[in-house]
C-alpha cells in the first residue's frame, strides 16, 4: 500500500514512518513542504503522491496558544482536514485523521470513561476547531477513519514526560508542582502507529477511540515515569486551580476503546507497561537528550 503521511516530524508522524514502513511504500511529507491549511497545497500533494491511504497526523497542537491565535489553530485543525477529506473523497483513497480528547467537557467523574457515542462538549479553541475537523471529514469523507487519542508521548519532539526529565534533572530538590486532579491515560505514539497499522488492514470507519489502557493524573504519570527512569525529584502535586492555563483543559481525558475492543482490533496494553517500554529502550537517549537541552 502507498501511504501519505502529512505532519511526518512529529511524534505520531515518525512512529507511522518507523512502524508503516515495512511493509509498506510510505511518502513522509511535512510543513511547509505541505500545508494543509490550503487546498491547494493539499490537492498538489494527493495528486503527486496518488497514494492509497492518507494519515493526517499535522494540526496545531499549542493548547493555550489556541486560546490567542484562533486563525491559525482553525486554519490548520478545521480547514485542513476538510481539505484533505475533500481531496481524498475525489481521489478515493482512504483517510486517517487523528483528534483529540479536548472534544469532550471532562465533567464525567473518573473512572468513568467517554467512548465513542458520547456527546461532545469542548471547552477551549483547540476542541472547539478539533472537533471542527472531525465533522468536516465525516461530511466530506464518510469512509474516513478518525482516531481519537490523548496525552501522547514519545521518544521523538516534544511531550510531558520530555519536559518532567528536563525539571527533575535541572533540580533534583526543587518542588515543582505537577497538576493532580486530571485524569488520562499516557499514550505512546509508537503503539498508536502500530494500532494505525492494524487498523489499515481493515474496513473500519467513523469515530474510534485509541488510547493506552488504564489512567492516571499528570502528577501520577509524572511520579512513574521518573521512577522508571530512576531520576531523583522533589516534584508535588497541586489542583488544576492552582496552576492556571490560558485554555480550559478537561478534567477527566479517560477514553475508552470500546469500538476496538468490540471488534478485538485493539493492540493496547496498560500505560504503565509502554512507559516501561519507552525506559526500557530509550532511556540513555532520553536522558542525553534532556541534559543536552539543560547545558544549553
Amino acid at each position: 500500500m502507498k501511504i501519505l503521511i502529512i505532519g511526518s516530524g512529529g511524534q505520531l508522524g515518525t512512529d507511522c514512518n518507523v512502524i508503516l514502513s515495512g511493509n509498506h511504500t510510505i511518502i513522509a511529507s511535512d510543513y511547509p513542504a505541505v500545508d494543509i491549511g490550503s487546498r491547494d497545497s493539499v490537492q498538489a500533494a494527493l495528486s503527486d503522491a496518488r497514494p492509497d491511504a492518507v494519515i493526517n497526523c499535522a494540526a496545531f497542537t499549542a493548547v493555550d496558544r489556541c486560546e490567542s491565535e484562533r486563525e491559525a489553530a482553525w486554519r490548520i485543525n478545521a480547514d485542513g482536514p476538510r481539505h484533505l477529506a475533500d481531496c481524498a473523497a475525489a481521489q478515493q483513497c482512504r483517510l486517517i485523521h487523528i483528534s483529540t480528547d479536548y472534544v469532550f467537557d471532562g465533567r464525567k467523574t473518573p473512572p468513568e470513561a467517554y467512548e465513542e457515542s458520547d456527546a461532545v462538549n469542548p471547552l477551549s479553541e483547540y476542541g472547539r476547531s478539533k472537533l471542527a475537523g472531525e465533522q468536516a471529514v465525516l461530511e466530506r469523507c464518510p469512509e474516513a477513519l478518525i482516531l481519537r487519542t490523548a496525552w501522547l508521548y514519545s521518544a521523538h519532539g516534544a511531550n510531558f514526560l520530555k519536559t518532567i526529565l528536563r525539571l527533575a534533572l535541572s533540580d533534583a530538590t526543587r518542588p515543582f508542582t505537577i497538576v493532580n486532579d486530571q485524569f488520562g491515560s499516557l499514550t505512546w505514539s509508537h503503539t498508536l502507529a502500530r494500532q494505525i497499522e492494524k487498523l489499515l488492514e481493515t474496513s473500519v470507519s467513523g469515530v474510534v477511540h485509541a488510547t493506552a489502557d488504564g489512567f492516571c493524573t499528570w502528577y501520577e504519570g509524572a511520579c512513574y515515569f521518573l521512577e522508571k527512569m530512576a531520576v531523583p525529584h522533589s516534584f508535588v502535586p497541586c489542583t488544576t486551580e492552582q496552576y492556571p492555563t490560558p485554555a480550559h483543559r478537561p478534567a477527566n481525558s479517560i477514553l475508552r476503546n470500546r469500538v476496538l475492543d468490540d471488534l478485538g482490533l485493539s493492540v493496547f496494553g496498560s500505560w504503565q507497561k509502554d512507559v516501561d517500554h519507552l525506559v526500557d529502550t530509550c532511556r540513555t537517549k532520553l536522558l542525553a537528550e534532556a541534559q543536552a537541552a539543560l547545558a544549553r
